[in-house]
């Protein structure tokens, strides 16, 4: 149920957002974009797309295999500062500086 909601949420605000874009396009008057213009808006807009998505996927798949615990487990001002759970878990995992 929570699910559903949760996409009938975010559906509803990419048909908003989408909406104020063609409402902001049609209240600029009448500016030309040519066939060109149009592909390249088209293949900026996509790019920029992918460019998050991916980065996105990298950093969860960063998270996922345990490389941002090592970067942080090798600071020993880091591990002190942490909680009392991520330290256990760092010395479970064999990571840091001892």
């Amino acid at each position: 149920m929570r699910t559903a909601f949760t996409l009938i949420v975010l559906l509803g605000l990419l048909a908003l957002t989408i909406g104020v874009a063609l409402w902001a396009w049609h209240e600029i008057g009448d500016v030309s974009i040519s066939g060109h213009g149009l592909i390249a808006l088209g293949l900026g807009a996509l790019l920029t797309s992918l460019l998050g998505a991916g980065l996105m996927a990298l950093m969860f798949f960063s998270s996922r295999r345990g490389y941002d615990d090592r970067a942080s487990n090798a600071d020993p001002a880091a591990r002190t500062a942490r909680g009392p759970r991520e330290r256990d878990r760092a010395d479970q995992d064999g990571g840091g500086a001892s």
